[in-house]
């Protein structure tokens, strides 16, 4: 029996990406969209491109593409713009990141050059090891939120968007955990006003975005829109908000192994985690500050994950390490080694080793795609709006944002039950349940 259809507005128009940060990852997304678009690629590693959803019975054999079987945007219907503290364009930038072929660049060209960075909103305190000359200037962090609305305002008109989506793209920030300056949206506001030290850019921005009432995506570990004031401000706007830290390289292993060793209870005493990469998030990261916010990003998974407090004899004692080193050499083709040591039957040892040789921003660009598209969805659904955080997209997060005193969940398996079961929820479909018997009465 199907459910109730959630009400949802239809994609018409164009849809504007906004992105603070057009580095690697931003531009290999946009490069990539247009590839795509021109036929000249194909969109490997999108769920709702080349994902399907299963609905029904497995003996109905109804399994569409998920984007025939939602709403979602058009790729003919992106258009791109963003801010970033170096001068160059999409082109140059995406040049200068050499993550993907020259001769596929030449060919996008065009779309890449036209997309020039507006200035950022910068702060050398929470990102030290780059700097640059295209920075917002405001006489405090009021001032420039009031900018960066104007922003929004003026390339919704210029670019024809009927509708705007932002995704932090950025760098890592330094650690900072909330405080009372982010407990209510009046704290916030005054504490904008005041240039008060513990509100980052990424806030900035976050703010900017939910006044405009556009839904707004952190890819980074910062703390950034989930922070009380920010969260009460979504839900006054019914803006959707989703993160953090996009779940791509050494994590995307983790969430996929650790749930196997759990299901089989079979035991952990030591996780060390080692990676090298060159581009500028790998520069960034030799900042101890920035480098504590993604430390504390990663370490949380396996002990959501593994439960120890559940299974103490398994997991209660397990070492768990993370170490990021930049090395210039590697660029963007990031490495991550993992050494397990796990235990089995009667507490016999055993090893697992991981030596994953990935790229970053390859594997992020299509977690961008998704994101956008499907913000810009819960943005136009009824059901989903109001509620602030989409924890359904927590598939892509390596630190999925929850509301208060709810743990998050970080099983890649879970989450991508959790994000298929939302969406055969909003279009009336019952969910899937994998229970079985049904087929044996």
């Amino acid at each position: 029996m199907k459910r109730k259809l959630a009400t949802i507005k239809p994609a018409k128009g164009k849809l504007g990406i906004l992105i603070p940060g057009l580095g690697a990852v931003s531009t290999t997304f946009i490069a990539g969209v247009e590839a795509v678009r021109r036929g000249l690629a194909q969109p490997i590693g999108s769920l709702t491109q080349m994902g399907t959803i299963r609905l029904g019975k497995r003996t109905d054999q109804r399994s569409p593409l998920i984007r025939d079987f939602l709403p979602l945007a058009n790729l003919d219907d992106l258009v791109f713009g963003g801010w970033d503290i170096y001068n160059d364009n999409c082109f140059q930038a995406a040049t200068t990141a050499g993550v993907l072929d020259p001769k596929l660049l030449k060919a996008v060209k065009p779309l890449l050059a036209s997309i020039k960075p507006m200035a950022a909103v910068f702060d050398p305190n929470y990102v030290k090891r780059i700097n640059g000359p295209n920075v917002k200037q405001g006489a405090s962090k009021w001032d420039l939120a009031q900018a960066l609305r104007q922003d929004i305002r003026d390339f919704k008109k210029s670019s024809g968007a009927a509708r705007l989506v932002m995704i932090w793209c950025g760098s890592t920030e330094a650690f900072r955990k909330p405080g009372a300056i982010h407990a209510t949206l009046q704290s916030f506001e005054a504490a904008l006003k005041s240039s008060h030290p513990d509100i980052a850019p990424s806030m900035i921005y976050a703010y900017a975005a939910l006044q405009e009432k556009v839904p707004y995506a952190n890819g980074a570990p910062n703390l950034s829109c989930d922070v009380p004031a920010l969260l009460e401000l979504s839900r006054k706007n019914e803006t959707p908000i989703c993160g953090k830290d996009f779940k791509t390289g050494q994590t995307l292993m983790k969430t996929i192994l650790a749930p196997g060793l759990k299901a089989r209870m079979l035991g952990v005493s030591g996780w060390f985690s080692t990676n090298i990469l060159g581009n500028r998030d790998g520069e960034v990261l030799e900042d101890p500050e920035s480098f504590k916010t993604k430390e504390e990003s990663k370490l949380s998974v396996l002990d959501h994950i593994l439960q120890p407090k559940l299974y103490p004899t398994l997991y209660r004692d397990l070492y768990h390490s993370v170490k990021i080193n930049y090395y210039p050499p590697r660029g963007d083709n990031k490495e991550g080694w993992d050494n397990i040591d796990i235990f089995g039957w009667l507490g016999y040892p055993m090893q697992i080793k991981i030596d994953f040789l990935c790229r970053d921003s390859i594997l992020a660009a299509p977690l961008v795609l998704d994101l956008v598209l499907l913000m810009d969805l819960a943005q136009r659904c009824s059901t989903l709006k109001g509620i602030g955080i989409q924890e359904w997209l927590s598939f892509y997060f390596k630190s999925p944002i929850t509301p208060a005193g709810l743990y998050p969940e970080h099983d890649l398996f879970i989450q991508l039950m959790k994000l298929k079961n939302t969406l055969r929820h909003l279009k009336g479909e019952d969910m899937i349940t994998h229970l079985g018997l049904e087929y044996y009465d």
